[in-house]
């Protein structure tokens, strides 16, 4: 099996998200110069999108195909770096077992690194126990939207708590930059098409599902794990861990249950404050990790395609590529670096809070991508060692601050502060809104934002959108909305593990796992970290047996 790439095709010549297989086929026998009886088979590996020319987008394909005679094209192209040897992604269990543990595995968190976990456990035979302190997905999406609509704020039912994770009420997005040797993002988005996505999610370079289509997928996941025998328990918030001799024995629920487990994968999430507490007390080693804060901001969505696209081209070009990204960093004069952060384009700025007297903003988007507006967090980095240097979990204190004091900027009532860009960067309050309307719910209340995050991230932001104006024109339009605060963009700790068992450095059979962990970024990451995770539980699992 070959792999082809680059292979690039006008947009304008599609008739829909791909061009019809007879042209590409064309395309493809012209790149490797020989005939259609020379060819036995392909199909569409990558598609991603190419429009650094406005006025000549372009599809660029990667392609595995079957050829006759492959040797001899091989030896032909052997110095283009574009037509190799398809790597082999098809995802190969590491064991099977026959028989039930008598200590079941335990899985604590079913947001994406905990359902993978939870599924990889359950395919190799395992039968898993999981355990999630929040509600089923669609109970959860009720108690969500009573915050939105209502101002009423659920602790253990929300954005960040119950089935799903944080990752369900987002834009879905399932692309990563991380290193992936095994191809186990492979193995996620497969599972994930299995469950309901559309397979396009296999192809593109930049998939996405939406709220809505998660709800349903997740819905799946679950009864294929209770079918392999595995049990997922709502509302079932773990307190405490049971230790002796730096081994995980048990652990104790909210209700005062006690489960026995050698074997514990913590796949928490980033907000799971209360759990990393717990962990400190129990003097599990963590540490102090760099995160992100800053603000959501607003555009309308036309501004943002008319900056990526230009005027050219037709509505049916345009239906075909969807709503239009960005991704931006400025270095900032004062050292910080601000970057764009979770872009959701035709999407919502939402409610994230999971803490009562707390104000947090995120955003989500559904699968069409099509409400008036763009947001994304616009976010200036901070470490551990600059910014919150005193204890491990100083930098959760520090998001809890930022929190409370977006909470009343905002009028305490989950209402975000929000300022109109012109005013922040005049720094002025804002006292009505212009062209652009706020999309967050409940509702944003104008204000001033010059006291809504440190003084130096203040500074670097104000930099920054001007900067980004040079970039992605009209970025800096004075009626486009920031709302206060985005702090949720990664956990504000790690709990270190072993490189090669992946467990605690300091506790047997605890097994950190996903974005709570430090050790993921989304999705597709927090996904392959939790087949990773569970790989390593299902080895030691069948080296007792």
């Amino acid at each position: 099996m070959l792999r082809i790439t680059e292979i690039k095709l006008p947009v304008e010549n599609a008739p829909s998200l791909t061009h019809e297989m007879d042209t590409i086929q064309v395309a493809l026998l012209k790149r490797l110069h020989i005939t259609a009886a020379d060819l036995i088979g392909f199909s569409i590996f990558k598609r991603g999108v190419d429009a650094r020319k406005s006025n000549n987008i372009l599809y660029v394909y990667s392609l595995d195909c079957e050829v006759k005679n492959e040797a001899k094209i091989l030896a032909k192209f052997a110095k283009d770096a574009h037509i190799k040897i398809a790597p082999d992604t098809e995802y190969k269990p590491v064991t099977h077992q026959q028989n039930t543990p008598k200590l079941r595995p335990i899985v604590v968190g079913f947001g994406p690194a905990g359902i993978f976990a939870a599924l990889i456990l359950a395919q190799a035979g395992f039968k898993p126990i999981v355990l999630e302190r929040g509600k089923a997905v669609r109970e959860r999406t009720k108690d969500t939207w009573g915050l939105w609509r209502k101002g009423k704020l659920n602790p253990e039912s929300n954005v960040q708590f119950g089935e799903g994770g944080a990752g369900t009420f987002s834009d879905g997005k399932l692309w990563s930059q991380i290193k992936d040797p095994k191809h186990y993002g492979r193995k996620v988005l497969q599972e994930f098409v299995a469950a309901g996505a559309p397979p396009e999610i296999l192809y593109v370079s930049h998939p996405h599902i939406g709220t809505f289509r998660l709800v349903g997928m997740v819905e799946t996941m679950r009864e294929t794990i209770i079918k392999l025998g595995g049990e997922i328990r709502f509302e079932s918030r773990v307190d405490d861990i049971e230790i002796a001799n730096e081994q995980v024995q048990a652990v104790i629920l909210k209700s005062g249950e006690r489960i026995a487990t050698n074997h514990l994968i913590l796949a928490v999430g980033h907000s799971a404050r209360d759990t990393f507490e717990m962990l400190h007390r129990n003097h599990i080693y963590i540490e102090a990790k760099p995160f992100s804060i800053g603000f959501r901001i607003e555009h309308p969505q036309s501004l943002i395609d008319k900056a990526r696209y230009g005027n050219s081209y037709s509505e049916d070009t345009l239906a075909k590529l969807g709503s239009a990204e960005y991704k931006l960093v400025h270095h900032a004069s004062n050292g910080r670096s601000v970057y764009s952060f979770c872009m959701c384009p035709g999407g919502t700025v939402v409610a994230a809070a999971s803490e009562e007297g707390r104000v947090v903003t995120n955003g989500m988007s559904q699968y069409s991508r099509n409400e008036r507006n763009a947001n994304a967090g616009i976010v200036v980095g901070i470490t551990p060692e600059v910014d919150y240097p005193a204890h491990p979990l100083a930098g959760m204190e520090l998001q809890r601050q930022l929190e409370s004091k977006a909470y009343a900027l905002g009028g305490n009532n989950y209402a975000a502060p929000g300022q109109l860009i012109g005013d922040f960067l005049a720094n002025k309050s804002s006292t009505q809104f212009g062209e652009v309307q706020p999309s967050y719910t409940p509702s944003v209340h104008l204000t001033n934002l010059d006291s809504a995050l440190p003084e130096f991230a203040i500074t670097a932001i104000r930099e920054a959108i001007p900067a980004f104006a040079k970039q992605l024109k009209g970025y800096d339009l004075a009626d486009g909305i920031l709302t206060s605060v985005e702090t949720r963009t990664s956990s504000p700790i790690r709990i270190k593990r072993d490189d090669e068992t992946l467990q605690s450095i300091n506790t047997k059979g605890l097994y950190p796992c996903g974005e709570g962990a430090g050790y993921a970024g989304g999705i597709l990451s927090a996904g392959v970290d939790g087949i990773r995770v569970a790989e390593a539980v299902s080895l030691s699992l069948a080296n007792k047996s």
